[in-house]
């Protein structure tokens, strides 16, 4: 299973009223591990940089005027995302809105909103009543996140993808697998994983009682079914 953790830093709130992508960064989760393939663009906005912006993620127009622009990078994002990989974003409609609006203007096709999962979502119905900020959620799970210092695409991605699997819980699961598999407890069998025990337990057949049981299984003659579970 392929999932995209991504985020975007904009020129504003509304790519309606003209405001843009300057940057973008994918994370790459395969059966719920990062592969550590990753996507990452400065992209020119071909505008001006709003103050407020600028304070919130800290790239300047002189930083990024040459940088590609985004029809320029569209071909190699359209690629990484693929098809039907699922698209995970903490408030995902924001930067699905601006996606779109961009894949729009370069006559690509959208992302269906089908393919989205919003942590924030996740985050409110397993957190009700708390902040469910993205530097919360770091807190909240133990997630170092000490070097965001200003918003940035690639970082919070990184980030959000930690805080995806704390709230999907398959971290927690996924470190105890490779715990035991790291101790030699874990089994295969038809049912799925078995985890074993340590120690075995000691029998609770006496030796008097297993001698007598085989001389019972000998009265019953060369075809009793017990013989096959001798050995055993």
């Amino acid at each position: 299973m392929r999932e995209i953790v991504f985020d975007t830093e904009t020129t504003g709130l509304d790519p309606v009223t003209g405001d843009r992508l300057v940057e973008i960064g994918c994370i790459e989760l395969v059966n719920r591990f990062p592969t550590g393939n990753v996507f990452h663009r400065y992209i020119n906005p071909e505008r001006d940089m709003p103050e407020g912006a600028f304070r919130v993620h800290g790239l300047s127009i002189e930083f990024l005027k040459d940088k590609p622009k985004f029809a320029e990078v569209v071909e190699d994002l359209v690629t990484f995302i693929g098809n039907d990989a699922s698209l995970i974003a903490h408030n995902a409609m924001f930067d699905l809105g601006f996606l779109n609006a961009e894949l729009k203007r370069a006559n690509r096709e959208q992302v269906n909103r089908d393919r989205l999962i919003d942590t924030l979502m996740l985050a409110r119905r397993k957190h009700p009543g708390g902040s469910n900020k993205l530097d919360d959620l770091c807190v909240r799970y133990k997630i170092d996140n000490s070097r965001r210092t200003k918003h940035g695409a690639l970082l919070d991605a990184e980030l959000l993808a930690e805080v995806y699997l704390e709230l999907i819980g398959a971290r927690q699961a996924s470190f105890g697998l490779a715990e035991a598999a790291s101790a030699g407890t874990v089994a295969r069998g038809m049912g799925g994983t078995i985890l074993l025990r340590p120690q075995p337990l000691p029998p609770r057949v006496s030796a008097e009682e297993l001698a007598a049981h085989q001389a019972f299984i000998a009265t019953l003659g060369d075809s009793a079914l017990w013989l096959n579970y001798r050995s055993a």
